[in-house]
């Protein structure tokens, strides 16, 4: 997993290999990154080391004794700052002596079994197949020391790095920047895929071909943000979702990151990854020593779906920890959607009873149970109960809830205060805010300050007396703003404000749930706005977006894939028309989208008319069935040569089992032949294909019924209309049977209804419709 050979490193997962070596001054020099190399030896790096053989004008040599040895040319995996290399540094650092100027050299190696846990982050766990190895370097002038982690997950094909600063000095050392990792390689004329956006818009792919200068992927929010996920990739000229070389980074971290790509004038391309240096200072005193997070890598020359699988098997192996790993989500109803702050007991029982009837496993109590929250205007600070909507407390609401069959789970907000609440009455202090400023509200709410261990406490401590007061066995943890008039007392250096709020956020989550392992925490901050793999560390699933719209959440879900699996992706089946685009959809593409996910529910259920009560206790019944395949299955983004289509498909481990969904957005006129392409079956056995049958209500169909129906009736009248609460029709429902080999060639779907023609089978998609694919072996 991990060879060294005359100062050359090879590091070897199941499919790639990644080396780099000594140089003869002591710079850690990046050689090669890509698919397996076999038994590669010393010998291997002369052939795979970029070549110095003659002099580049405008550079500046190391050293007189080797002019042509100059490191603005040298692919490394670090750079210092003062020597030379005038590409961004990863390093930037107020040093001993007064300067800015550093310069870095091997001192020694360390490999190490299993991964080698951190002080003060959270990062990637693992003991089988894991190795880690420590290269040692030390500053030239200063009492410094600078180690680079790497850590080799070789089942998944995933290596981590990070570095560890160490001041050994009597003065400090003043840190603006340390990057988690630094990688140079040659260009193949990248482009860049990142997953921005923001609030209800969550993790929309965008790609941006990289060209000279630097491209940036960051955050400054005091989260990882809504706007700019952390991960990104660097897909080479050509690839494809199946084929070609992809290079995945990806952070553990939950604050302000950044992430670049440099292509330079020499065309090789330097990629960082780490904490964003926008507002931070960090001072390292003698003998401390600063952490950066780790920074996560992967390499495919299967395409973007490639790298992605790579991450899911990493994350699920080696980031989601505790009693939930691995283990199936409970399908839930939330009451948010149906209620908001309006409810009492009554309600809330009346719509437990109905989620049960249907299927749902979980009772999620949201926002409004506490204090005097009525609204967002006040409340977030307190934890008493508030007894005129609840009268038993949620000890007696959640013992009723336990009595019908389901879990009960309780939703929380506890970094943020209301200047309208007995907290902040108390203890003004507990908020950020800048001595002196007016500060600047979001959603009526303050943060508060996590630096302050007085905070902290009072955090842990109420959480906690909340949680073990009734049988709760899931939390939803919000967080509903971005951070301004960043600010804390507690601290000399405000520099040190953001990276020290998010340490005090995991040592608070920590304190809580580690002596709670029952419990099932889900990571919210106004829906993906803190969707990372330092959450994931902590939370198994994230609430992906507010946005329930499943046409919104095509590109939400299906932007989150790329980076995270569907295990830890929140999703659910809410009201049509939506309150976030007011769209209107069908039933069945609520589900169909959710399924991909951790399914939930969140709408009034006591609204539903009886088909839709069918309907739904039916899709929980089937994604119960399916649940594992969905939720931990292989995950494919499946090609569709129509813009308006969207295919996914999820294969269980053994290839036994499969459901494909198939989502169209806006229809076309008399549409054209559509092929479904499956992926991930075996060969050589037999399959059999079938739609899910879903159903179609009469109402869409409006004055069409006209010409089906031996009696004309309105559309819009009371037969019809009555009609629609009780009978539904089944969409077209299609058979195939064939060997894998045959099926993933493409399967030519029936047509669908082309405005002059139907019969039982035709396919009935329209605008927004969609249909799953149940593919199973016939030796299953």
């Amino acid at each position: 997993m991990i060879s060294v050979n005359e100062n050359c490193f090879f590091l070897h997962t199941r499919h790639t290999t990644y080396a780099f070596c000594i140089t003869k001054y002591g710079h850690p020099e990046h050689l090669y990154y890509g698919e397996r190399l076999d038994e590669p030896d010393a010998a291997a790096a002369p052939l795979l080391a970029l070549k110095r053989t003659a002099q580049v004008g405008s550079t500046i040599s190391y050293s007189q004794e080797d002019l042509n040895y100059s490191l603005d040319i040298l692919p490394l995996e670090y750079s210092s700052s003062g020597c030379g290399d005038f590409r961004n540094s990863p390093i930037e650092a107020l040093m001993p002596d007064g300067s800015y100027s550093c310069d870095f050299l091997y001192t020694g190696y360390k490999i190490m079994e299993g991964c080698h846990p951190m002080k003060t982050l959270p990062c990637a766990t693992g003991t089988e197949d894991v190795a880690a190895l420590c290269i040692s370097l030390k500053d030239t002038r200063n009492e410094a020391e600078l180690d680079l982690y790497y850590t080799v997950y070789e089942k998944t094909d995933v290596i981590t790095r990070r570095c560890v600063l160490k001041n050994r000095s009597s003065s400090s050392i003043l840190l603006r920047n340390l990057a988690s990792m630094n990688l140079d390689l040659i260009s193949q004329n990248f482009t860049m895929i990142t997953f921005d956006g923001g609030w209800a818009k969550e993790a929309h792919i965008h790609k941006r071909r990289i060209s000279y200068g630097i491209t940036v992927n960051s955050s400054v929010t005091g989260n990882s943000s809504n706007r700019h996920n952390p991960g990104f990739f660097l897909a080479a000229d050509g690839y494809t979702e199946q084929t070609g070389n992809v290079y995945g980074f990806n952070l553990i971290y939950s604050g302000n990151h950044q992430g670049l790509a440099e292509l330079s004038g020499h065309d090789t391309v330097r990629v960082q990854l780490g904490i964003n240096p926008h507002c931070f200072s960090f001072e390292v005193k003698p003998d401390e020593e600063f952490e950066s997070p780790e920074a996560v890598m992967t390499f495919s020359s299967r395409g973007l779906g490639g790298a992605s699988r790579h991450f899911h098997s990493f994350i699920n192996e080696h980031i989601v920890r505790g009693r939930w790993k691995k283990r199936p989500r409970p399908v839930l109803y939330n009451n948010w959607e149906a209620c908001f702050f309006k409810f009492d007991e009554k309600k809330l029982l009346s719509l437990a009873k109905e989620a049960k009837g249907l299927g749902a496993e979980l009772f999620v109590l949201d926002d409004g149970w506490f204090g005097s929250r009525d609204s967002d205007t006040s409340g977030l600070g307190d934890y008493d109960v508030n007894k005129k909507k609840l009268p038993g407390g949620l000890t007696g609401l959640a013992s009723k809830i336990n009595s019908m069959g389901m879990k009960f789970g309780l939703w929380f907000e506890p970094e943020m205060v209301n200047e309208d609440s007995r907290l902040y009455r108390a203890h003004p202090e507990y908020a950020v805010v800048i001595p002196g400023k007016k500060p600047n509200l979001g959603r009526n709410q303050l943060v508060l300050d996590l630096c302050n261990p007085e905070v902290r406490d009072y955090i842990v401590e109420h959480v906690g007396q909340i949680l073990d007061s009734a049988s709760i066995s899931y939390v939803k943890w919000d967080m509903n703003r971005h951070i301004t008039d960043a600010y804390s007392p507690c601290l000399k250096n405000q520099g040190e404000f953001y990276h020290r709020y998010i340490c005090g956020l995991y040592e608070v989550l920590d304190r809580i749930f580690s002596p709670r392992p029952h419990i099932l925490l889900e990571s919210c901050s106004s829906g993906g706005n803190r969707f990372d793999l330092g959450m994931l560390c902590y939370s198994p699933q994230i609430w992906a977006s507010d946005d329930t719209d499943p046409i919104e959440r095509l590109k939400i879900q299906g932007g989150l894939s790329c980076l995270y699996p569907l295990s830890c992706i929140g999703a659910h089946v809410s009201a049509s028309p939506h309150q976030q685009t007011l769209r209107s959809t069908q039933l069945s593409t609520r589900f169909n989208v959710a399924a991909f996910g951790c399914l939930g529910y969140e709408l009034d259920l006591n609204n539903l008319t009886l088909a839709e009560r069918r309907e739904i206790k039916e899709q929980i019944t089937f994604y119960k069935k399916y649940r594992m395949v969905f939720q931990y299955g292989t995950f494919y983004r499946l090609p569709s040569p129509k813009d308006n289509k969207v295919c996914w498909q999820c294969v269980s481990p053994d290839r036994k089992h499969s459901v494909a969904g198939f989502f169209q957005t806006l229809s076309g006129a008399s549409e054209g032949p559509d092929v479904l392409m499956l992926s991930g079956l075996k060969r050589d056995i037999s399959y059999t294909v079938s739609t899910k049958p879903q159903n179609l209500y009469i109402e869409q169909f409006g004055e069409l019924t006209k010409h089906v129906l031996p009696v004309e009736l309105n559309p819009n009248g009371l037969i019809l209309h009555t009609a629609n609460k009780y009978y539904t029709l089944t969409d077209c429902v299609e058979h195939y049977r064939g060997k894998g080999a045959l099926i993933m060639a493409g399967i030519p779907l029936n047509n669908q209804f082309m405005g002059s023609y139907y019969n039982e089978n035709t396919r009935l998609l329209g605008d927004y419709g969609s249909s799953l694919y149940i593919i199973e072996a016939e030796d299953a």
